[in-house]
């Protein structure tokens, strides 16, 4: 029996043990029913040509995780940003963890998706954005039908987050092979702003796989900026699914920073559903070993008089592999957009992979709209400068990484998270440059 089968089959027996809605449920119940039509994604598809699961749907995973033993703060300590004063959700091994989480608030609701359904408050949000944004695809459905537990964040109509809104999730390998599915939903009214920051850290050797879907939808001139720190073990595997509605006269970032996992999958779409909206999608990865990243992308532009922006840096090493295939959509409706796409890359070992497939699809007549990628090396003749300056050959190595991801750091509106990435760059580079982007 395949992993498809086991896991169908592990739905069904699982099924009596939901605790949801007869609702949700029924959602469930049509997810499984969904995935065991799609399957998972196999590389004949042209958006999974450069990246293969097989591996991963080799081994046999425990779905359903017995939480145990609490974790400690000061064991996990360094994985939070706790620079700054943030809203903290917390999960360990797709369970929530209480005493890691701290969502006292007063104007905002950031709580599991679980109370969420429960309460006849959140009921009319449920009805409309749950299942509503992610696409229909084998692995959607897949979390659909597994999710346990998640986050739930609805920053009502005219009010502006007055902190970060960290979602963490850990796993701790006490079961092998551990399949996770996180579920989170995140609403953004009218005239309100949030920002966020997420990250899935393994704490063991033993292999992980991650799955996890994430919906946003923005309403009217409201602002999201939301940041993917992703530095997990080379045993731990990463399929995150973002998918983001906005309407009119919004703005929208996402930063993701991609430096370590075995294999990482990040699907990011946009969906412009209003005029005069903007999409940022920025990206460093920084990779050695044998380790995947593989960036897909779409911004789909369906109204006129509107933005978007993606620019993605890449520096690979050893036998590490990239792929970035982003594609801009633009609707013949669409007119006036202003797209721009940029995909550049460093291959620092001559083992190193990358495929880059940007891709503009325009059926509007009267747009501005770009898109490119550069492959290569450091250039020799600054590193050579640098040397006879008296910096030696490793440190001047290092301080043109850091120039070349650069532009994308210095967009980061949160000075802890910049010095975060920061550091973290550093260490992989091996150096201690002494100065903060």
């Amino acid at each position: 029996m395949d992993l498809k089968d086991k896991l169908i089959s592990s739905f069904y027996a699982y099924e009596d043990h939901l605790q949801v809605t007869d609702q949700v449920h029924d959602v469930k119940v049509q997810a499984i029913k969904d995935f065991e039509t799609l399957g998972f994604p196999k590389k004949k598809e042209e958006a999974w040509k450069y990246t293969s699961l097989n591996k991963l749907l080799k081994q046999d995973y425990n779905l359903f995780a017995q939480v145990e033993d609490a974790l400690d703060y000061k064991e996990v300590k360094k994985y939070f940003i706790h620079e700054i004063d943030t809203y903290t959700i917390v999960f360990v091994d797709g369970v929530y963890a209480s005493q890691l989480s701290s969502t006292t608030h007063d104007k905002i609701d950031a709580c599991l998706m679980s109370s969420a359904m429960e309460k006849d408050k959140y009921a009319d949000l449920l009805e409309k954005y749950f299942n509503k944004i992610a696409p229909k695809s084998g692995l959607n459905a897949l979390n659909t039908a597994f999710a346990r537990q998640g986050a739930f964040i609805n920053i009502p109509k005219n009010t502006v987050a007055d902190k970060p809104i960290q979602i963490i999730n850990f796993s701790t390998g006490k079961e092998n092979n551990l399949m996770i599915q996180p579920r989170n939903l995140i609403v953004v009214g009218e005239n309100a702003q949030v920002e966020i920051i997420e990250r899935h850290q393994s704490l063991t050797e033993n292999p992980v796989f991650t799955n996890s879907v994430t919906e946003i939808f923005v309403d009217k001139r409201g602002m999201l900026d939301f940041y993917k720190i992703q530095n997990d073990t080379h045993h731990a595997s990463l399929i995150d699914n973002t998918f983001i509605k906005q309407m009119a006269e919004t703005h929208c970032s996402v930063h993701t920073f991609s430096l370590g996992g075995a294999l990482t999958r990040n699907n990011l779409e946009f969906y412009q559903k209003g005029e005069h909206s903007n999409s940022i999608l920025k990206g460093v990865t920084l990779i050695e070993g044998k380790q995947h990243v593989d960036h897909n992308t779409l911004v789909h532009h369906t109204q006129p008089n509107c933005e978007s922006h993606q620019d993605y840096k890449g520096i690979y090493d050893e036998k590490s592999v990239g792929v970035f295939n982003g594609k801009v959509l633009v609707e013949k409706i669409a007119q006036k957009i202003n797209a721009y796409q940029s995909n550049n890359n460093i291959l620092a070992h001559d083992d190193a992979t990358i495929n880059s497939k940007p891709q503009l699809e325009i059926f509007a007549d009267d747009v501005a709209c770009s898109h490119g990628c550069t492959i290569g090396q450091l250039d020799e003749e600054a590193l050579f400068y640098l040397k006879s300056r008296g910096i030696p050959a490793k440190e001047a190595r290092a301080l043109l990484t850091y120039a070349f991801a650069n532009n994308v750091l210095e967009s980061v509106k949160i000075g802890a998270i910049k010095k975060r990435i920061n550091k973290l760059i550093a260490n992989k580079l091996n150096v201690n440059l002494g100065f903060d982007l």
